[in-house]
């Protein structure tokens, strides 16, 4: 019986380790534009059904509830929270915001499309529109290099002025949504890409059949809340402290049983 509860205690650590990961993760991007937080969920481990409910108790009786013996927790999988982040008015007529639901989408070296909420692009050597890292936003858009300002539109489409103060409209910024956006693989800077759980992408324009509007000249924050996370960052480690010492107090009764026997 003592085994069976150190080993249920054991996972209790593993569980509120993982929990505590996801919570720094959360903390340590803060303040990564366009950030989603991660929410860690759990569930039980299977049980050892000792007595089923309804079993005979006696020739005439039953038993009203069973025995039944938990064997602990583990990490069932990591949910993104896709609330909205806050704005932030950047002045840079490169930087642009999602009002809404979808995500930009940009070509990877592998050749994939990889989609982000992360609007803080810029402009490669040859002009194109490409992300802080160099990936070229889809469709790719090309901006004259005798081009004095870019602006962004809420449909997306993006205008350039040129020297003699002339307005051409160079191109569009297509949106993609999901079915289950949750279920969208994130593979680090910034990136996410499809799997079988999101569904194929719904790409269209700005504000379009559920899309979001874009805001030109703004950036989205991370959706971060510092207080939330500290909060569930205390009760991550009381939750970890119980179960090490729920180890402790079973250890000292194992200890106790061995010295009595």
């Amino acid at each position: 019986m003592s085994f069976g509860a150190l080993h249920v205690a054991r996972t209790g650590l593993d569980a509120q380790g993982f929990r505590m990961q996801v919570i720094a993760n959360n903390l340590a991007n803060v303040n990564t534009t366009g950030f989603k937080r991660d929410r860690a969920s759990f569930e039980t481990l299977s049980y050892q059904m000792m007595t089923a409910p309804g079993a005979p108790s006696s020739a005439e009786n039953r038993y009203a509830t069973g025995l039944n013996l938990g064997t602990g927790v583990a990490l069932s999988g990591t949910a993104r929270i896709d609330t909205q982040g806050t704005f932030a008015t950047t002045g840079n007529g490169l930087d642009v915001a999602i009002d809404g639901a979808g995500y930009f989408q940009v070509q990877m070296p592998d050749g994939r499309i990889g989609y982000t909420r992360a609007g803080n692009f810029g402009r490669s050597a040859d002009g194109t529109l490409v992300t802080s890292d160099g990936k070229p936003v889809q469709p790719q858009i090309q901006i004259a290099e005798d081009a004095t300002s870019v602006s962004i539109g809420a449909d997306g489409t993006v205008s350039a002025t040129g020297p003699d103060g002339a307005i051409t409209e160079l191109g569009r910024i297509e949106i993609a949504r999901f079915a289950n956006p949750a279920g969208l693989q994130a593979i680090g800077n910034n990136l996410l890409v499809e799997t079988q759980s999101s569904g194929a992408p719904q790409v269209g324009g700005a504000g379009e059949e559920g899309r979001g509007s874009l805001r030109g000249g703004m950036l989205e924050g991370s959706n971060v809340n510092v207080v939330e996370e500290l909060v569930d960052m205390i009760e991550t480690q009381r939750a970890y402290e119980v179960n090490s010492k729920m180890i402790s107090a079973t250890d000292e009764m194992m200890k106790n049983a061995a010295q009595t026997l």
